[in-house]
């Protein structure tokens, strides 16, 4: 029996899990393929969230790529599964669910990546027009970056609510620090930016006295940019991992 038919269970499929010199292994359709020398695979991690030594059939759906990637790594044997066993269980999906995402495939991955963009636009726009305001004293800079603060409460809660049904169908609700990070500072951004609406909205002349606690509002404004940014940027690390040569 050649190589590519060496019986491998799930037991020593998990032991080769990439970590401490050990190879990194993962199984698809009962194939085991050898991914060690792949630089996305060090430490037996993948995209902040597959990990070496498993059955990654299920998650397979949830890839951005084809199988035909697997034709880059060797095939080191076949998946000799326990019965009535499975080592990679997603979530539990109604069948309502169910088949909605075989009718429309895309909602399993596309629905969060295609809103959440709209939030990063219009907060990095509220932090930028309202220093243009400040640069030119422009009035429609200033009105501008107020409709840009509405944008931005109303798509806020719209990427949450995608990015958290991502998170349960792709990821099984695992905690990664990308995660961690987006699920503490999501909130945080959505509260200073309909803080900063509401403010606005029940003062319009906000902007043209900036003394005593009216800087807080314009203090507000400007860090809506540094966080949706390091937001964004940790919610690209789960898509597009960055790995230290």
């Amino acid at each position: 029996m050649g190589e590519t038919g060496k019986k491998i269970t799930l037991t020593e499929l998990a032991a080769a899990d990439g970590k401490d010199g050990r190879p990194a292994y993962i199984a698809f359709q009962d194939k085991v393929f050898d991914v060690s020398q792949s630089p996305l695979w060090d430490g037996g991690l993948h995209m902040a969230g597959h990990l070496a030594g498993r059955d990654l059939t299920a998650e397979f759906a949830d890839a951005p790529h084809s199988q035909e990637v697997f034709e880059r790594y060797p095939q080191v044997g076949v998946l000799k599964k326990a019965p009535a066993s499975s080592s990679a269980k997603g979530p539990v999906i109604p069948p309502w669910l169910a088949w909605l995402l075989k009718r429309v495939p895309l909602l399993k991955r596309h629905p969060h990546p295609m809103v959440v963009h709209f939030p990063i636009v219009f907060m990095i726009a509220a932090t930028s027009f309202t220093i243009l305001y400040l640069l030119t004293g422009r009035k429609s800079f200033e009105l501008t970056a107020f409709n840009c603060l509405g944008g931005g409460v109303l798509f806020i809660p719209v990427a949450v609510i995608t990015g958290l049904f991502t998170w349960w169908l792709n990821y099984q609700t695992r905690l990664f620090k990308p995660v961690i990070v987006k699920l503490i500072l999501s909130p945080v951004l959505f509260a200073l930016a309909l803080a900063a609406f509401v403010w606005r909205l029940l003062h319009p002349a906000v902007m043209e006295n900036l003394r005593g606690v009216n800087i807080i509002y314009l203090g507000i404004t400007i860090l809506l940019f540094p966080l949706v940014t390091i937001i964004g940027w940790y919610g690209s690390q789960i898509t597009f991992p960055v790995h230290e040569e």
